[in-house]
């Protein structure tokens, strides 16, 4: 990633343009995800974790899929120098931009970006939260059409499929990596999430 890119100046960006508490938790558990697949991948952490916090970064302004999210993102991405891998990625985890997932960053986006909102949904009505959690738990709410109605099923599986990763052993690697972040996912604030790696 090139150099005057970091980490903080990228939460400063999200922090900038997202007020919303549980939008900045969701780009979070996006960013967890999102370097546990790179490490699994042997892709670059900083990267993949940047793209992954950085994805709906205009959702909260402009939330209209027709002509708002994720254009004026993007837009911001480039005009910032980010990198064109963040900013093609950004593109290609909205099906309706028409942008073809390509590189293994943007399949592990596309797969792990509804995955990590459903997981922490899961996590708020369990008293341990995101600790013990299984595959199999997840799995049990999925077939709950009414708990998390918003989450579209079939893209969650064909996320993995696409990234060529078995859906229980992605249910895995997704719940780990937003375990081992809990304690900053369960309570977001703007310094702790900052000093955040």
């Amino acid at each position: 990633m090139q150099a005057d890119v970091s980490r903080q100046q990228a939460w400063d960006l999200l922090c900038e343009w997202t007020k919303s508490q549980s939008l900045r938790r969701h780009a979070l558990a996006v960013e967890a995800a999102m370097r546990a697949y790179a490490s699994r991948l042997g892709g670059d952490p900083d990267l993949w974790g940047v793209t992954g916090l950085l994805h709906d970064l205009d959702y909260e302004r402009y939330p209209d899929l027709n002509n708002g999210h994720p254009r004026h993102g993007i837009r911001e991405l480039e005009s910032g120098g980010y990198p064109p891998e963040i900013v093609r990625a950004v593109a290609s985890h909205a099906d309706f931009m028409g942008v073809p997932r390509e590189s293994e960053m943007e399949k592990a986006l596309y797969a792990v970006d509804e995955l990590s909102g459903f997981v922490l949904a899961c996590a708020y009505v369990r008293p341990e939260g995101l600790l013990g959690m299984t595959p199999k738990s997840v799995k049990k709410k999925l077939k709950q059409p009414s708990f998390a109605a918003a989450v579209n099923r079939e893209d969650l599986r064909r996320g993995a499929s696409e990234l060529g990763v078995d859906f229980d052993e992605h249910l895995a690697v997704v719940i780990e990596a937003l375990t081992d972040r809990r304690q900053e996912l369960m309570s977001v604030d703007d310094e702790a999430a900052s000093e955040a790696g």
